[in-house]
């Protein structure tokens, strides 16, 4: 919910800047849409940073911009934006398979370390909505934990009681759960925890200074977890666990 009060936000700011400076993000939309379809892809990702300058960001803009890029062979900045994109629409397939078919053309292929079965679990419940989805199902089951709670109090026959009590416990922790997995989907969405190497080629390094030990070299386009932040340095973490520093300038955060 805290998403949608953060579009009217927006909203409302845009209509302010089309008044005040006559700017219609409508028209700015399909002005890069169709820039894009023509093969003026430089053109295109004038306009669409044109439309983030505004403020306004959504899952459909960072797609096109991610595509945008990638037509125009510039396979870091299309990971960038296919993975804005996945932040907030996670399950959308479109951007699932170019976000793969983009990490299929970059130089490292790290394999993610093994997870245990629980996380393996967590993550399955995880993806299979989104934050503002999560969001819907918590209250709805919050309520019907209310509803059983009502029951419990109200109800005069020890067998519904009992029934009821159980029905509420279990209710209870689907509250919890569900609650859980929306504020981490909220989380996710606006965290810069992650980001992406813009350098072809980096060595990372065992602490935040140019003369420490080298440790491991990555490549443009890869993806990394920011754990974190010193100065001009990023500690980082890649999908196989091992961990480094590398500098800030070195990486876009997603």
């Amino acid at each position: 919910m805290t998403k949608y009060i953060k579009y009217t936000i927006i909203g409302i700011l845009h209509l302010a800047v089309v008044n005040v400076f006559g700017v219609n993000l409508d028209s700015l939309v399909v002005k890069a849409n169709n820039e894009y379809n023509q093969g003026l892809y430089d053109s295109a990702l004038i306009t669409y940073q044109n439309i983030l300058d505004l403020g306004y960001e959504s899952g459909e803009l960072y797609y096109n911009i991610g595509n945008a890029y990638y037509k125009n062979n510039d396979i870091a900045s299309a990971i960038l934006f296919f993975e804005k994109a996945k932040k907030l629409l996670p399950n959308d397939d479109n951007i699932n398979y170019n976000l793969s078919i983009a990490n299929s053309m970059i130089v490292d292929k790290i394999e993610k370390v093994p997870v245990l079965f629980y996380e393996n679990w967590w993550n399955f419940f995880y993806n299979m909505m989104d934050a503002n989805t999560w969001a819907i199902l918590s209250l709805i089951v919050t309520s019907l934990f209310v509803v059983s709670v009502g029951m419990f109090i109200l109800s005069s026959s020890r067998r519904n009681r009992k029934l009821s009590f159980y029905l509420a416990v279990l209710l209870l922790l689907f509250t919890i759960t569900t609650t859980s997995l929306a504020y981490q989907k909220y989380l996710h969405s606006i965290d810069n925890n992650e980001g992406i190497v813009f350098t072809p080629s980096i060595t990372v390094k065992s602490s935040p200074t140019q003369n420490a030990v080298d440790l491991f070299v990555i490549h443009e386009g890869t993806k990394v977890k920011i754990i974190d932040r010193i100065d001009n340095w990023v500690e980082i973490k890649i999908r196989n666990g091992s961990i480094g520093w590398l500098p800030r300038n070195s990486i876009k955060e997603i």
